[in-house]
């Protein structure tokens, strides 16, 4: 298959690494050819606290992913998270000086440029410019404006910053192992590229990605974004309350949170009482168990209430919040959301892909293959990143010589 036809994600987690290699197809979305599913270490709540134990965590997924698919990854679309993740909405306008008075392309990466000036601290690394909607002469609501006449080009950017240190010290994990990166994308907006559809999209909507060690959110209205946020509870806190309330071994927490945990109240069932549960020699009440989950899942859902833009969640979000990531595979999460929100909540699958997907088609992957199809969509900033082209040859040749000759 041709180099350029190959796309490769990955999903740098709290609890897993997920690398996803794939093929571009002409419609515009991928066949997974590739994928190496590894434990992750090294991270704490998205963030890079060990590097030499991150780097060989990432390694072995990338290892695994190639072995899988024959496919030697040599550069790939990364996700980025953690409660150091800020964003904003800023505006830009410029005069349309073309003769004719038609909006060119360089018109719109001038006003792009305009609204994007904001003062960016050095300890800051700006992730994305999100360009929302523009108005022409203030028609306003204008989705491409190029072709179109007029005097004046508005355009409302939705801007996302991360700091500095905490996005360096990732790139060096993931240069560090001989792998060069397209992009570095915010990852609750790479998740909604997997699970979200465009009707939601337009009417407004909320992804809340419930992972290992951060929940993930997006707003979505009229078709674009609006709102991004970043909070530091997830799986892990539900594992840890399961491990102190019941005695438990954190390991022996998290498979029982697993293979029998529900946020639904078992006397909720209409049963007089629930047969406890065992696992490695460790027996709980199943009834426990529930009242823990229910506890901390509602936490965490009114949680997301609260970093909505507004009080009036109602109409800033009509078609409700999807849930997605790992931890949203709990059952009864969708009844409880509906039951707080009082809106339509569901749990969201990744789409729009094809290929080796027996293993994909669970929240868990949504960012990895979201990831994927941001990529197929979006060029990626390889410069940014990496160097120069000679700068990154020269690395990825001293690291595939250390890799040689250490086997690591």
């Amino acid at each position: 298959m041709s180099r350029k036809s190959i796309v490769t994600a990955i999903d740098v987690g709290t609890t897993k690494i997920a690398t996803i290699i794939a093929e571009q197809e002409n419609n515009g979305g991928v066949r997974v050819v590739g994928v190496g599913i590894t434990p992750s270490y090294g991270m704490h709540k998205g963030l890079v606290v060990n590097i030499n134990d991150a780097k060989g965590a990432i390694r072995d997924s990338i290892r695994k992913a190639e072995q899988s698919c024959n496919v030697k990854v040599e550069s790939a679309y990364v996700g980025v998270t953690g409660r150091h993740v800020t964003s904003t909405n800023n505006k830009g306008v410029v005069a349309i000086t073309n003769n004719d008075r038609l909006v060119r392309t360089d018109d719109l990466r001038r006003v792009m440029n305009t609204a994007q000036s904001i003062k960016v601290p050095q300890d800051r690394k700006l992730l994305h410019v999100i360009p929302r909607t523009y108005a022409v002469d203030g028609q306003v609501g204008v989705k491409n404006p190029v072709g179109m006449h007029g005097f004046r080009l508005d355009v409302e950017t939705h801007i996302i910053t991360a700091a500095a240190n905490s996005v360096q010290n990732l790139v060096k994990c993931i240069r560090g192992i001989g792998v060069d990166i397209d992009d570095m994308v915010l990852e609750p907006l790479a998740s909604s590229e997997a699970v979200l559809t465009e009707d939601e999209r337009h009417a407004g909507v909320a992804i809340a990605d419930i992972g290992g060690g951060t929940t993930d959110i997006c707003v979505f209205k009229d078709g674009s974004i609006y709102h991004t946020a970043i909070l530091p509870v997830a799986g892990y806190q539900l594992t840890r309350d399961v491990a102190i309330g019941l005695g438990l071994p954190f390991e022996v927490a998290e498979e029982m949170k697993r293979r029998y945990g529900s946020v639904m109240s078992v006397y909720d069932n209409k049963m007089a009482a629930a047969p406890p549960v065992s696992e490695d020699g460790h027996g709980i009440s199943y009834q426990d168990l529930c009242d823990i989950l229910h506890a901390r899942v509602e936490e965490i859902l009114r949680l997301v209430l609260l970093e909505l833009p507004s009080s009036d969640y109602e109409s800033v979000i009509p078609a409700g919040l999807v849930l997605t990531g790992g931890s949203s595979n709990i059952s009864g999460i969708e009844t409880m959301g509906c039951e707080i929100l009082k809106l339509p909540v569901r749990v969201g699958c990744p789409l729009h892909i094809t290929g080796i997907t027996d293993s994909l088609r669970d929240p868990a992957y949504a960012t990895g293959v979201g990831l994927l199809l941001w990529g197929s969509k979006h060029p990626g900033r390889a410069s940014e990143y990496n160097g120069g082209f000679w700068t990154r040859r020269l690395r990825s040749m001293a690291n595939r010589l250390a890799v040689m000759f250490t086997g690591k």
